[in-house]
Order: C-alpha cells, then structure tokens, then sequence
C-alpha cells in the first residue's frame, strides 16, 4: 500500500519523465516502474540484478505476493516463481487478432485497458508486384480487414490496415521503448527488444489478460547472458550473431530464457541490428531478448520522431540506472561472441538452427547433397527490412551493375512499412532493386510467412529447390507450400550476392564470377546507412492510423452466421470435476512446430473461423507408427485424415490425447494449434516437452499439457491405448501445487495396464483456467462477477 511519502515521491519521478500529451501513451510508467523496482531491490537485499529482470520484475502487480517465497534469493525467483504481470501495450497481427479480439468481445468491455495496436501483414499475398499484390489481397480479405478496423473503432485500438507495414517494423518505428513491457499476438514480438524492451510473443488468450487489465502470468525465466565483444566488419552482420548463436543453442536452448546481450560489442551495433537479433531469438525458444540502453538507441528514437521521449528515456537510464545491468550482475548461462572474428552464416534447410559457416557452406552442400543450384533469392521480411539492410544491398547490386552482370534467379524484396519503402524509394534505392530484376513486394509478410503464389516451381513438384532468404524461420512448406523447398537463412548482404551466381558453392568472400568478357568480378564487402542521411519520411498518409483513437461504442461488429471466414465463439465446456479417461489418437514422430498442428499459407484465410481452420489440425503430423503424414486409424483400424479421426471421435463422445517427442509447438504463437486441436475434442497433450508459448496456449485453453518424466515412456505408449488420469482431482484441489507431477494408467489393447509418472507446470491461475474451460471462460467469470 502505498503511503503519502512514497505518493509524493511517485509524484516527484513523474514529473522527471514528463513528455508532451501526444507521446504519453508510448512512454513507459517510468516512475512507477522504478518505485516498484525499489520494491523488489529491497525484498532481494539489494543483490545485483540484470536488464531483463529489471524490466521484468518493474512490471509486477505486487511485487511482495510475486517474490514472497524468494527468501532474499534471485535463484528462488529463476525458474521458479510465476510472475504476475502488468504489461504496458497489446500488439496484434491480423492472422492472430482475429481470434484474440473474438476472444476480448465475449468478456463485454467497453475498451481495452492498454493501448494496442491491430496491424494488417499476414493476409497479403506476394508474387507480382506491391501495387497489384495489395489490391488483389484487400479484395479477398475484405471481410476480415473490415472486422478488424470495426473492432478497432469500437474498443479504441489503433488500427494499422493493409499495405502499412509488418507489426514488427511498425512496433519498432513507434512503440518500442527502452524499458516498455509489451505482449504481441506473434514469435516474433521480441524483435522489439533491438530498442530495448521486454517484448514476450503471446497467443490471443494471453493478450486478452493485458487487453482486459487481469495480471499476466509468467514462469519466472531464468537469464542468459551473451557477451559481445570486438567490432563487426566486412560482410559479417547482425544477423549472423543470432545464425551462429541458433548453431550453438539449438531450437530448445533458449527455453525458459530471457537472452541478454552486453559488453563492449554492443555498443558499435545498430538499433535496427539489435532488433534482427531478438526477432531471431524465437528460432532458439527464448522468452524473449533485450539490450541495454545505446547512443543507437537514443539516434533511432530521434530519427522516428520520438525525441520527447528520449528525454526520459536518459533519465531514467542516467539518474535510476534503470535501462542496463547492475554491475556484478549474474547469469544463468553465458556465452562470449566475438564481433571481430565472426564470420557470415547459413542456417538451414528446414530447421533454423543448422548453422553453416560460409567458408564451408559449398563443402557441406556437396556432402549433404543439397541442390547444386539456388532457385530464387529473397530479401526483407520483419527481420531485415530495415534502411541500413536495403542500403547493403544496393550497394552489391551497384557493384554488379557497374560490371554489367544481371541476376542469375528471381529475387524479390520486401520492405517492412510504408516509413521504409517511402524512404527508400526517395533516396532512389527502389529504383536500383527494380531497375536490376527485383520485384518489390507489399510492406508485408509474404513470403516470409507462406504468402508466396510462387510461380517458377509447382507446389506439388517433388524435386527438392534451394532459396536462399533474409527470413527468420525455414520449416518444411512454410514459404511456398512445397515441402521440397529447402530455405537457407542469412543476411540480405549474403543473399544479394548469391543471386549473380545462383551457385550453392559460391562463397561471396573470396569467389570470383565470369563475366561476358573473360575477366573475373569479385563483390567487395557492402558499405550502408546506419540511418537515412535525410531522415525517414512517412510516405503516404492513408497508411497512417489516428494517432490516439478513442473507443465509439456505437460502432457495430457483426459476424454473419453464414460467413466462412469469421465465426463467433461459442465457451468450451468446464471441467467435470472427474478424472480424465482418453484415448490416443495419434503418436507424433519428430520435430512436430506450430507449423504442422495448424498449418499457415492457405489456411491464414480462416484465422477467424474455429470451425474451418480446425480442418488443418496435425496435417503435417508424421505418425510414429506408420511414418505416414496426416494418417491415424480408428481403433478397429480404419485409416482417417488426422482431423477426420479427431471429427469422428469427438461426434462419438470420445476425448483424445496426442502423444509427442521434443520441444512440441515449436514456432509460431499460432494459438490455433491449441483452439483447434480442443475445438475437436482434444482434452490432453503428452509430450518429452514443450516450446513455452505452446504449452501456455494449451493451458489457456483448457486442455492438460504434460510431459513424460521418464522419456523413455513415450516408446511404450501407442494409437488407441486408453490413458486415464490418477490423480488429477488431487492435484487440482492443491491448485496445482502438487509437487508438479501426474500419474497416468495406460490401459493397452490386450486389456494389459501400467502406470506413467508425467510431469505438469500448472499454477493456481492455470488451475482456474482449466476448471472453467478456458481462461476466456475465467475472465469472463470474473468481469461478470465485477459487474
């Protein structure tokens, strides 16, 4: 409780952080954050603390009832305590602010409770050119475009349509803050941590925690710690410190993190370079990433019109310390980069963390037999569609250009908003992309996302093709829909090069190109703007939102009955109070991302409609059993689609568990892949583990997400055993503090039964949620109760 001192104190760091009206809702509580950290230094005894815990911990509701079980002891906090959050913004893409704003629309608020922002990126096809891809993609999408900017008007929420740009670039450009806390409905929200923020990729669930004012809750994550040291030069770039530290960590090595960078190295990145960094901290399974306060920072902030704010950002950075580490801070983990000596990267195919250093990249595509060629090149996207990437590369083309040598492959370039490709068109770079073979695409997610209508390989072919791509992530299917693209991660700068020769072997560093004339070319390293010299410009006004909207709640949102791209919620149903008895559906084989439970590309069109998108639940799934894809059996042995199965058994009353191996849910915050797979009966999940944003869409969905102890026990577990809960009513009785484990009986074909100790990561809020059949259902509960 706070006292008259400590309100008067409060007052007296206000005034400290004042900014003018218009930029008072993108300024962190500074004051506030740094009472509340005074909070937590003192229930800590003053032991040193990291950035991110900083951050963190600044946004507890309370921190006494958060820490109280600490004892003085960072590592009691670590991976240990759930967290009890106030975040400061909402971030809502328009595949996944569907859902979430279906979701917020049944608990009856009249606005939300935090600015948030709706942007328009997913939707939007790419293929011919950003003037007739946009028109046709806002034909198609009309409906949901108009959902969301109806829903915008109605509850206050700044609405970013078609053609503005990717949520990620636009976040950075305007709302990202040193020390802002902020949720988004996407991976890869943290990108927003390149300026400093704690920025966490939700689903839609969890943003209607922040949406609607309930405290967010958070496992505590442990921190680590990379250390940058030395000077990046030549053709190494931001991009390939997190392609090299995905090598080291692995998908699964960041889970359960919060990855902080510091030292000397930092110092000499760009803002711009950190944010490539953090976007890519979701291939690793990072909660999120952050870096201290920089002079780059400060230079950003200035060029995207925020200066005000830069005056609080300093004082709360140079008076109260609050925007780097304590000095003696400690890590969990810690790993030393060399800015100087690291040397570009290739990541991939199909997982983003088979890492390949150039120098080896031709000897390693011959041993592992990759395709000789590379057949299309591809730069932009949210992780590398800033001014200083576009500069890079232009400066490469200029170099070919001079030598009068021509892309060899189709390349295409994608800017991340209206700001970016205003200004690049301006200072002529768009003209050098298009004058030289490049086809700009909508300031969008495209290809990136697998809104590619690519046209130079069919869909359905099954020779295996290379691109190579400035993206962040690189499944199976993702980008085109064929399974046999192999998509290799790295720099705009590396991909550039590679479109003049269109040879997997060719190493830009040291490899030379034929020209016409006999002679031999040979690229010198890109040189690129930090900044544009001229600053940035907005480009055209009808992509700009009103800058603080205000709710009209006369504005109506109909969903019509008969449309196939929208449907309203109907509450799961609550928990019965009764031991769960389920049988298994399906045994999953291998790495098993959000991408195969809820596939994307042709599917984004159904993001609003439960019922339709449910038709794709496991369709990429690989059956242990069988190594089939998108095949299960009934139990008397007739084969189904997975979700034809998942249908048939849910019309027969019969609730089902999929069993799986490691990091399950890996990927996307696609939320669907927890809807859907519930939607259709599904009441419980068994895996060796989870990827951290999955697991909590599946607890905020009511269903039970559970790990093997021994993973041994997968091997013992088939299609079609009965597995039946032990002691799960127990276990919610203790709200979920039960020593964090499960028992299940698996009851096999031959009538045969043994038991299998599982673990579980409830907490009392999670506890709650399933009692009631989703946290929707809870919050709803509670608002009504309020009222």
């Amino acid at each position: 409780m706070l006292t008259r001192r400590s309100i008067r104190r409060l007052a007296t760091r206000a005034s400290e952080f004042a900014v003018p009206e218009a930029y008072q809702s993108r300024t962190p509580p500074y004051a506030k954050l740094i009472q509340n950290l005074n909070t937590v230094k003192k229930i800590v005894d003053n032991k040193p603390l990291t950035l991110a815990e900083k951050i963190l911990y600044s946004h507890l509701v309370s921190p006494e009832e958060s820490l109280a079980s600490s004892n003085g002891q960072l590592s009691n906090i670590r991976g240990e305590v759930y967290l009890k959050l106030n975040p400061d913004r909402v971030a809502m893409q328009d595949a996944s602010a569907q859902m979430a704003l279906l979701q917020f629309m049944t608990c009856g608020m009249p606005s939300t409770a935090v600015p948030a922002s709706i942007h328009c990126d997913h939707l939007i096809v790419g293929k011919d050119g950003a003037n007739d891809d946009l028109e046709k993609s806002i034909a198609t999408n009309k409906e949901v475009f108009d959902f969301l900017q109806s829903c915008g008007e109605k509850y206050g929420i700044q609405f970013w349509g078609p053609g503005s740009g990717i949520i990620h670039q636009i976040v950075l450009e305007n709302f990202s803050v040193p020390g802002l806390m902020m949720l988004g409905t996407d991976s890869h929200t943290p990108n927003a941590g390149g300026l400093g923020a704690i920025a966490i990729g939700v689903g839609g669930a969890d943003a209607v925690d922040a949406l609607t004012g309930t405290p967010w809750e958070l496992k505590a994550p442990k921190v680590l710690g990379v250390k940058l040291t030395g000077q990046l030069s030549g053709w190494s770039s931001p991009k390939d410190v997190i392609t090299k530290l995905a090598g080291i960590l692995t998908v699964r090595g960041g889970t359960g993190y919060i990855v902080e960078y510091f030292g000397e190295g930092v110092q000499t990145l760009s803002c711009t370079g950190m944010a490539t960094i953090c976007n890519m901290g979701a291939e690793i399974g990072a909660t999120t990433s952050t870096f201290p306060y920089t002079e780059a920072h400060k230079r950003y902030l200035i060029q995207t019109g925020r200066e005000p704010i830069t005056k609080a950002v300093d004082a709360a950075n140079n008076q109260h310390n609050f925007l780097r580490a304590d000095e003696g801070a400690q890590y969990d983990k810690l790993i030393e980069i060399n800015l100087s000596e690291l040397e570009p990267h290739v990541n991939g195919p199909f997982t983003p963390d088979l890492s390949t250093p150039i120098s080896l990249f031709g000897k390693t595509t011959k041993e592992e037999g990759w395709p000789e060629k590379v057949s299309a090149g591809l730069i932009g996207s949210c992780t590398n569609s800033s001014y200083q990437d576009m500069s890079r590369a232009v400066s490469i083309i200029q170099q070919a250009e001079k030598a009068g040598l021509k892309p060899k492959i189709p390349f295409f370039v994608t800017p991340g908003s209206e700001q970016i490709r205003a200004t690049i068109e301006r200072d002529g770079l768009i003209d050098t992309f298009e004058r030289n073979g490049a086809i700009v695409l909508a300031n969008a997610c495209g290809p990136c996302i697998g809104q590619w209508d690519r046209v130079d390989v069919d869909k359905q072919s099954t020779d295996s093709n290379a691109i190579f791509t400035s993206f962040n992530r690189n499944f199976r299917a993702r980008n085109d829909g064929n399974r046999n693209t192999m998509n290799f991660l790295t720099s705009p700068d590396m991909v550039t090069a590679m479109i003049y020769s269109g040879d997997m072997h060719f190493n830009p560093l040291k490899d030379s190109i034929k020209l016409d004339n006999g002679e031999e070319f040979r690229f010198q390293p890109p040189t690129g703007e930090e900044l544009p010299n001229s600053g940035f410009i907005k480009g055209r006004e009808e992509f700009y939102p009103e800058a603080q909207p205000q709710p009209k709640p006369d504005v109506e949102v109909n969903v019509s009955p008969e449309s196939d791209r929208l449907q309203l919620l109907d509450p799961f149903k609550p928990w019965s109070g009764d031991e769960l008895s389920t049988n298994v559906l399906l045994k999953v084989e291998g790495k098993c991302t959000t991408d195969h439970i809820s596939a994307a590309g042709a599917w984004l069109k159904y993001k609003g409609h439960l019922e339709n998108i449910s038709y794709n639940t496991l369709i990429g799934a690989v059956n242990k059993e069988t190594g089939e894809v998108n095949k299960a059996y009934d139990l008397n042995g007739d084969q189904y689609s997975i979700p034809e199965l998942m249908i048939k058994w849910k019309e027969e009353q019969r609730p089902w568990i999929v069993v799986a191996e490691h990091n399950y849910g890996e990927g996307s915050a696609r939320e669907h892949a927890a809807l859907s797979p519930r939607f259709l009966g599904g009441s419980v999940i068994l895996v060796k583990s989870f990827a951290r944003i999955h697991e909590t869409n599946l607890k905020k969905q009511g269903m039970l997400p559970l790990t093997f102890a021994e993973e041994s026990d997968y091997d013992k577990i088939s299609a079609g055993d009965l597995i039946t809960t032990q002691n799960l009513r127990d276990m919610i009785a203790q709200d979920g503090n039960n020593g964090g484990t499960l028992t299940v009986k698996v009851t096999k074909k031959d009538g045969s039964t043994f038991d299998v100790l599982c673990k579980h990561t409830m907490s009392k809020d999670q506890v709650e949620f399933f009692k009631a059949g989703s946290a929707i259902n809870h919050i709803g509960n509670l608002k009504r109760a309020q009222a």
